[in-house]
């Protein structure tokens, strides 16, 4: 069933301000979820001691992330017959997910119980008097099973607003047939020097590039500059995009271009629909992009079933981290909900609890946050990941547990992040301007 609801950003502004007296159940429930009876209560808890399913409304961008918590919802209504719920979920395209909650709870009407807001925006909801409710106490019995810094993510003050979907740990993909054709081994592949010197064999016997680089997003530079030992923003929230980590790798990166080691990325991303084609077809020999993106390559890219390795990324230096955090979405609950203790119990079972990270790794095939269960056997069970990649791809995550080096998302965030894949990539790596200078706009131009 297709979910999506095509209304463009401007309309659902328009239609949130004009008709503040909506509810958070004005959206269109979906298909398959349990039926409500119609008398239920809206306060708290009240619904459990007449046995009638709590309604929890749930808004998202990621149409696999909602059918994620309709699962989920099925299966607590299994454990927890003494407290059924119903999620009432509903897919709107990106930006509208998200200026459709920032409206609603900016107006203090409107907002869902639940919503899915993604790690690039996050810094938008956590200013001022922050109308999300704090998770502390879901989080912190789990915190000894937890990777924190993806918490870390969605926190202020020391209060945790969002509890993520995954580790988004930065791995790199290598076409192993179009490698075996150029004699290249990945394992030997340790340092970036040796990936460039690799890349040119790959050329030179193959006719292939190495890798493609984005110009409309920052999968390409983000995980590499956060590797090398800094970030767009510090710990402060300070925008340090112009400094020497940043300008070294939008250097390499755009020396892999000059050199035809690299190509752009056919569509601008790797999430073009150009782009799954020409990989499919053995376009390049290699892309790293965080764990998450093994669901492009079995969902769009079946061609490469079984000629896929992961690896570890290359660094700029020996003792660098081999991995860094990569991209997010915190489910959080608004302050505007009636039912906030079931939807906390909810959202911990889905999300914090060993079975829910069990079936976020089965079902959407994330690197789940609880790292308790990277050696699971159920995570070798197998389903279309182990199926395309093979049941040893857990030994990758486990190597570099220790080495995911964390992301600074701070209010600042969401303007860099656009600001990044708006201007400054498609300088670099596109027109293929004086990287220095394209930084020194960038610190310009946001500050």
């Amino acid at each position: 069933m297709k979910r999506k609801l095509q209304v463009s950003s401007a309309a659902i502004l328009a239609s949130m301000l004009l008709l503040s007296a909506c509810t958070s159940n004005s959206g269109t429930s979906n298909e398959g979820t349990a039926t409500a009876n119609p008398a239920a209560t809206t306060k708290n808890d009240s619904a459990t001691k007449s046995g009638t399913p709590v309604k929890l409304s749930f808004w998202t961008f990621n149409e696999l992330h909602q059918k994620f918590f309709e699962s989920m919802a099925e299966s607590w209504n299994k454990t927890h017959p003494e407290q059924p719920i119903q999620v009432e979920a509903t897919t709107f395209p990106y930006d509208d997910n998200h200026n459709k909650l920032l409206v609603a709870l900016q107006s203090g009407t409107g907002a869902p119980d639940m919503a899915d807001i993604e790690i690039s925006k996050i810094g938008n909801f956590l200013k001022g008097d922050v109308q999300l409710t704090a998770l502390n106490d879901i989080v912190e019995p789990e915190k000894a099973n937890l990777v924190m810094s993806r918490l870390d993510n969605y926190a202020k003050d020391g209060k945790f607003y969002g509890i993520d979907y995954h580790v988004g740990a930065q791995v790199i993909y290598y076409n192993k047939e179009i490698l075996d054709k150029a004699g290249v081994n990945a394992d030997d592949i340790k340092t970036w020097d040796d990936y460039e010197k690799a890349g040119k064999q790959v050329l030179e016997k193959t006719g292939k590039p190495m890798t493609t680089v984005e110009t409309s997003d920052q999968w390409s530079f983000w995980p590499l500059v956060v590797q090398h030992g800094s970030d767009f923003l510090d710990k402060n929230g300070n925008v340090t995009i112009g400094d020497q980590a940043n300008l070294d790798v939008l250097s390499y990166l755009q020396k892999l271009v000059k050199e035809k080691v690299a190509v752009v990325a056919p569509g601008g991303l790797h999430h073009a629909e150009e782009y799954y084609g020409f990989m499919n077809k053995g376009g390049a020999a290699s892309v790293w992009m965080p764990m998450w993106y093994m669901g492009r390559f079995t969902d769009y890219m079946p061609d490469l079933k079984g000629k896929v390795i992961i690896k570890p990324m290359p660094v700029f230096k020996q003792g660098e981290m081999r991995s860094s955090g990569m991209g997010g979405t915190g489910t959080v609950i608004t302050k505007q909900s009636k039912n906030q203790d079931v939807a906390k119990k909810f959202l911990s079972y889905a999300k914090l609890s060993k079975e829910g990270n069990i079936q976020i790794w089965s079902q959407l095939g994330f690197d789940p946050i609880r790292s308790d269960v990277w050696n699971d056997p159920a995570l070798k069970a197998d389903n279309k990941f182990t199926a395309y990649f093979g049941k040893n791809l857990w030994d990758v995550l486990i190597s570099v547990k220790s080495e995911i080096a964390p992301t600074n998302i701070k209010e600042k965030t969401p303007a860099v992040s656009d600001y990044i894949k708006t201007k400054t990539i498609f300088q670099a790596l596109n027109d293929l301007k004086d990287p220095k200078q394209v930084l020194d706009d960038a610190v310009k131009n946001i500050k």
